[in-house]
């Protein structure tokens, strides 16, 4: 089943400890160190934007709620439906 959702990412929160990164692959490094969410609106790898929010209609709800749940700085927030 597939569900709409959106991932916020709080790259000022963000302290780089990437415990994001092992629960969901949708999270990267980028170049500044902190993390970045792949598919973001206007961000890339090296994007140094402060907030980041990717909008996702699939199945790995899941894994991006444990990305959030794994974060020890509370930088990441996932919520069900948009917010058209």
């Amino acid at each position: 089943m597939t569900t709409e959702y959106e991932i916020r990412l709080d790259r000022e929160a963000c302290e780089g400890i990437f415990a994001c990164l092992v629960r969901d692959d949708r999270f990267l490094e980028a170049d500044d160190g902190l993390a970045t969410v792949e598919g973001a609106s206007g961000s890339r790898a090296g994007d140094e934007t402060e907030t980041v929010v990717a909008s996702f209609d699939d199945d790995r709800i899941d894994a991006a709620r444990q990305a959030a749940s794994a974060c020890p700085v509370d930088a990441i927030a996932v919520t069900e439906g948009s917010d058209d």
